[in-house]
């Protein structure tokens, strides 16, 4: 999984809400849980879990649910390039993005790993931040998505987490009172992310 699903769990659960009805959600988390032994947040995560769910109660019609729900969240931007953009127009994401830029060590953290992948040490050192301090900055990244575990490596017999940015390059944007947040992900974040998986394909 991608920092990048993480990142859209709460709002594409809203999202899924609001579009959906209280009851049929009711329904399709009664269904995950039977299926699979999941919530339906958790299958946000795992996106082609609830994608069987959905075609379970909708046949093809899912595509278009699917669609509709993404939409509200982000768009493309650009298709060009080889690491494509990305706009992010839900406020909700958009303020846990500029949240973390607002805190100068949070934001020291995600250019610490931007470039890549670095055990917590390595962050720490590199940003010149406490321990107790940074690893509670680390964790609040973790869990919002903006970084995320990217791979591990094996230190005196112990397997040491390694972490990196959930996107390679992000604007902010503010255009007639509207603020919108562009991201762009690298072939590899979008392998990761099991939601891309369903768009792509």
């Amino acid at each position: 999984m991608s920092g990048f699903d993480r990142l859209l769990v709460i709002s594409l659960t809203e999202i899924i809400e609001k579009n959906l009805g209280s009851k049929t959600v009711k329904k399709i988390d009664d269904r995950l849980f039977e299926k699979f032994g999941i919530s339906l947040i958790q299958s946000i995560e795992e996106f082609d879990k609830l994608d069987l769910v959905l075609r379970e109660f909708f046949g093809k019609g899912a595509d278009g649910i699917e669609k509709k729900i993404f939409e509200n969240i982000f768009q493309t931007k650009s298709k060009k390039s080889k690491d494509p953009w990305y706009t992010l127009s839900d406020s909700y994401v958009n303020e846990i993005i500029l949240q973390a830029y607002g805190d100068m060590e949070k934001k020291k953290i995600i250019e610490s790993v931007s470039e890549s992948p670095k055990i917590i040490n390595d962050i720490l050192k590199d940003c010149q931040l406490p321990r107790t301090s940074g690893y509670r900055k680390i964790n609040s990244l973790i869990d919002d998505g903006l970084i995320y575990q990217s791979d591990q490596i094996i230190v005196d017999n112990k397997k040491i987490n390694k972490y990196a940015c959930a996107f390679t390059n992000l604007k902010i944007n503010i255009e007639k009172n509207k603020l919108t947040v562009d991201v762009q992900l690298s072939e590899s974040d979008i392998a990761k992310s099991s939601i891309f998986q369903i768009i792509l394909n």
